[in-house]
């Protein structure tokens, strides 16, 4: 810290990015961004979803976490049909 003070962070960095995909962990009863990315996918029109699991781009802070696209590639995979070829893009900046 700017003061000098040292802060130890221990496993607590592991678990705050797993609630992106787990927000039980926060007590929410909602689905992890996995999911809602399925969802909103199969919620198009069948002749796109193709084109939009193939394209997935994750942005901003929490993306720089990392392993995140990795992550969210093994839950996509998941969730899709087996036909679908899912690319996760996350760019570094």
């Amino acid at each position: 810290m700017p003061d000098g003070q040292v802060i130890t962070v221990g496993n607590e960095r592991f678990r705050c990015p797993e609630a992106l995909f787990q927000p039980s962990f926060l007590g929410r009863e909602s689905s992890g961004i996995h999911e809602c990315t399925y969802n909103s996918i199969m919620k198009c029109d069948v002749d796109i979803r193709k084109d939009l699991y193939g394209n997935v781009v994750l942005s901003g802070g929490t993306t720089m976490f990392p392993g995140i696209a990795d992550r969210m590639q093994k839950e996509l995979v998941n969730l899709a049909p087996s036909t679908m070829k899912i690319k996760i893009i996350a760019p570094p900046e």
